[in-house]
């Protein structure tokens, strides 16, 4: 008797400026299906330079969904993404067996594909009082109680993110156990398969990519996006890297020539900790950019399987 086959969510990960939208495209026309980005800034409208959005071409070449969803002003968490995204999914299986997921947020990926663990909510006014620290003090002092804390979280996290670091640092003070305690990776049943692509290349090629993409964001405007943005700087997501660097340049804290490096230093910083994640995350199968007639074999194997 024939039974119903499971659709597929074709999830591809990797660190910054590696390629992923390029290969999620090429799978997307290859399976004639749409693109859904799990990528925690490319929701805003607001920011594109400096996430490195899809151009218009390439938003052409494939249906992409949760770009320029929402505005800066909304609060958008992994949860309401969760949510949300779990939704479209079910539109888009009606119409398609394979769809495809990509994103370099780690955080967000997880909650699409596992769901997200249930965090303690703190009393009122820790996260106040961890946020008024970083305004007087900056982000370092609050690294280093996190890797005090919770060493294990701080090899993953995405350490230059305020939010990231606050989040968990409240946690530990509510609670009096790490973030790491929390994270029991207890998936939560999907009702699809999902096949996670990791992309990653050697180091140093990819480094002079990343150096590479800063320059060319500089070249299209990245200053004058990131001071449009000045009224609503201390949200989430421009605590950011290109933007939080560029504030501190605005504020003449460093110089512009500071400012560019810092931004390559802290996207090269990054990149390290997303490959770090994902080689720790579900069951990624990795193969470089340009691989991408292996890719589809292997995708095409699995939904044999």
């Amino acid at each position: 008797m024939a039974t119903d086959k499971k659709k597929t969510l074709v999830v591809v990960v990797g660190p910054t400026a590696v390629g992923k939208t390029a290969t999620a495209i090429f799978l997307a026309q290859h399976f004639a299906t749409e693109v859904l980005s799990a990528d925690s800034r490319q929701f805003y409208r607001e920011m594109s330079i400096g996430t490195a959005k899809p151009d218009s071409e390439e938003l052409k070449a494939a249906v992409h969904h949760f770009i320029d969803s929402h505005s800066i002003e909304e609060e958008y968490s992994a949860g309401d993404y969760e949510r949300d995204a779990l939704g479209l999914l079910s539109e888009l299986f009606a119409k398609h067996d394979v769809v495809i997921a990509v994103g370099g947020s780690g955080l967000f990926v997880r909650a699409l594909t596992e769901g997200l663990d249930d965090l303690p909510k703190a009393p009122e006014g820790v996260r106040d009082r961890l946020n008024e620290q970083f305004q007087k003090e900056g982000l370092l002092p609050l690294k280093q109680r996190l890797l005090e804390v919770d060493p294990a979280y701080y090899e993953v996290a995405d350490i230059d993110n305020p939010q990231r670091v606050i989040r968990a640092l409240e946690v530990y003070e509510a609670t009096g156990n790490p973030m790491s305690y929390y994270q029991k990776n207890k998936v939560r049943e999907r009702t699809f398969d999902v096949v996670t692509i990791g992309l990653n290349m050697d180091r140093s090629a990819l480094y002079d990519r990343i150096n590479l993409r800063v320059d060319r964001m500089l070249e299209a405007g990245l200053q004058e996006e990131v001071r449009s943005l000045s009224e609503f700087r201390n949200k989430p997501a421009l605590l950011t890297v290109g933007y939080a660097e560029m504030f501190d340049y605005f504020d003449g804290h460093i110089s512009l020539e500071e400012a560019v490096d810092k931004i390559k230093q802290n996207s090269r910083r990054y990149a390290k900790r997303q490959i770090t994640w994902f080689k720790k995350y579900g069951n990624t199968t990795w193969f470089e950019p340009e691989q991408l007639d292996e890719i589809i074999q292997f995708v095409a194997d699995k939904l044999k399987a």
